[in-house]
Parts: structure tokens; sequence; C-alpha cells
């Protein structure tokens, strides 16, 4: 049985050579000549961090002169579109935004749709597979169409 005190390391610690201290490692120390990388102190940042450092800050993350590098690109889409359109009682889908011709096709496949609430909707619709804003919601449960 082995007690605290009596523990030894498997391998002494080995200590990190300290250059450039003058002594038995000749004129310059193993320093070279001159420069930067001669001088005491010397850090040398990366490349990629000075470039980093040289892009436009913004707020959040994620930014680098883009909004969003990340995540699907959302299309948003106004309920008077969406009034002049449909007729009542139909589905209101991202296919069939597409197929209205409110959304592109083009970005069909990577698009996620938001249905905003600017514009009145007098036509009882039903939202599914779309996201829908709180004042969109209230407008389209108002003229007794359906969010799911």
């Amino acid at each position: 049985m082995a007690f605290l005190h009596t523990l030894q390391p498997a391998h002494p610690l080995k200590r990190k050579k300290r250059i450039g201290r003058g002594g038995k490692r000749g004129t310059y120390s193993g320093k070279g000549q001159k420069g930067q990388r001669a001088r005491a102190g010397a850090h040398i940042r990366p490349q990629e961090r000075e470039m980093i450092l040289k892009l436009p800050k913004k707020r959040g993350t994620g930014f680098i002169n883009k909004p969003k590098k990340f995540g699907a690109p959302v299309v948003a889409v106004n309920l008077r579109d969406i009034e002049r359109s449909f007729s009542s009682g139909e589905m209101v889908t991202v296919k069939t935004l597409v197929k209205k011709g409110i959304v592109s096709a083009a970005f069909r496949a990577k698009t996620s749709v938001k249905i905003l609430g600017t514009g009145s909707l007098r036509k009882k619709l039903n939202f599914v597979g779309v996201s829908v804003s709180e004042a969109a919601r209230r407008t389209i449960e108002a003229a007794g169409g359906t969010v799911r």
C-alpha cells in the first residue's frame, strides 16, 4: 500500500531551455542575428490572427462582411402578398408560395420562409410549414385561418 508522501512521478520534469542569456552558447546565444526573433520577449502572432484583426467588427457572432454566414437564408413574405395571390380556404406552404411566384424557385431547397404581419388578411387560409411572426399570427387567426 502506497502512502501519499511516498508517491513519485513516473518521469522527472524536464526544464525548458532558456536561451539568449549569455554564457556558453557563443556570441548570439542561439538567437541568430538581429531582427524581431532575436529580441527579448519576442511574440510573433500567427498570420491568420492578423487577417482577422483587419476585418470590420459587427455585433454578434458570425459576422464577417455578411449577415449570417451559417444557416439557411430566410425569405420574408408579407400578408398583403398572400392576400392578393391566394383564395379563401387554400393551404399556404413553401411549395404553394413558389407555385404562385411569391418565393423564387431557385431558393426553395435551402430557404426558410417567414410570414410577416404587414398588410391585412380577410381570407380564411391555413399556414403549414412556414414560420409566422406574432403580429401575422394574430391577423390570420382573426380572419379565421390556422397556423401549424
